[in-house]
């Protein structure tokens, strides 16, 4: 096997959660073009759906969809169990998925006033999802008994603080934005889960890593883009597709010997 070789995930099964967003759409197509056969996971099937279409129609790779509330074991469970029913096994678990409200009203209210449902409901769908998932794909990785690799997906808003001075006079989608504490605090947890998770399976050779996005450019109007790009070293938000040479790096046995880690993907914004 040569060292371009250990990139290859050709034939082996990946669970994308949140696999049709704009980060899950390309985190999908990244993996079928390595090879993978891709389990588009979504609470809304019809984005799913078209991911798999686009899979199937440019990459000519192996896709399916699948719908799952992340928020409920039992749906998790049976989105588990109906992806080893189509595929066989799963190699490969990308637990992507994270969303932010119901209401954006609520959500991006100042801490001081901030409704304790509100950071309940976040924390249930940013991180108690993650655990749910990587409790029942782990369950099938163990009793596989050929390992396994799981990346998570934080944000570098789990990792440092954000610069409150970028959101002055910044949209995003037409409305004022910020960044809550409970994103932060959500997105923390999950990189705290990747290291237990990692030291609690290296046994059975399954790793566990996480990656963490900075800014993705995916609506934000242009005063935001600018004091953003301010802050990085490289001088821009990122792209989506960006995030993606990453993933396949610890989806495969290019990174047969890391575990526990988290790679940040933020331009140099942590480095300043």
């Amino acid at each position: 096997m040569t060292y371009f070789d250990k990139f290859s995930i050709k034939g082996k099964t990946a669970i994308v959660t949140g696999g049709g967003g704009i980060l899950g759409r390309n985190f999908c197509c990244g993996l079928a073009e390595a090879g993978a056969r891709v389990a588009v996971v979504d609470i809304n099937l019809v984005g799913a759906q078209q991911v798999v279409d686009e899979i199937q129609s440019q990459i000519q790779g192996e896709a399916k969809a699948f719908y799952c509330d992340l928020t409920s074991e039992q749906s998790v469970k049976e989105m588990v169990e109906a992806v080893v029913e189509d595929f066989g096994m799963i190699d490969i678990l990308h637990n992507n998925a994270a969303g932010k409200s119901s209401d954006l009203n609520a959500f991006f209210a100042p801490f001081e006033e901030y409704d304790l449902d509100q950071w309940k409901e976040i924390m249930s769908t940013n991180l108690d999802s993650m655990f749910l998932v990587a409790k029942y794909v782990g369950q099938v990785m163990k009793e596989q008994g050929t390992g396994g690799s799981i990346i998570q997906t934080s944000s570098i808003y789990g990792v440092m603080a954000p610069d409150n001075r970028i959101y002055e006079g910044s949209f995003y989608l037409d409305r004022q934005i910020n960044t809550p504490a409970i994103y932060s605090a959500s997105k923390a947890g999950v990189v705290g889960l990747t290291r237990y998770l990692a030291t609690y399976w290296a046994k059975d050779g399954i790793r566990v890593n996480t990656i963490t996005p900075g800014g993705v450019e995916s609506g934000q109007n242009d005063t935001f883009k600018q004091n953003y790009g301010n802050r990085i070293p490289l001088g821009r938000m990122a792209r989506a597709e960006e995030m993606v040479g990453a993933l396949i790096y610890l989806a495969s046995d290019a990174s047969s010997y890391v575990t526990g880690q988290n790679i940040l993907i933020d331009g140099g914004l942590s480095a300043w």
